[in-house]
């Protein structure tokens, strides 16, 4: 399962959720991101014929970067 969590607010609350994913909180363009990618993460696993439970760490890794999230690396800071 995906979890999504916005830490931004514009006052309203927002869930969202799917077969592998769950979002919440966020203002609208937080919340509309968070779901684009998880719908199309969700897309990438279909078209590999795969669930998210099936995937290694990396493959996860590679498909998310292929949607455009990139990850954070602490150390950097």
């Amino acid at each position: 399962m995906m979890l999504g969590v916005g830490l931004d607010s514009d006052g309203h609350k927002r869930v969202t959720t799917g077969d592998n994913f769950a979002l919440v909180g966020g203002s609208k363009d937080t919340h509309e991101q968070m779901t684009e990618k998880a719908i199309k993460i969700t897309e990438k696993l279909k078209q590999k014929g795969k669930r998210l439970e099936e995937v290694s760490r990396q493959e996860f890794d590679d498909i998310a970067h292929a949607v455009g999230l990139h990850k954070h690396d602490p150390q950097a800071n």
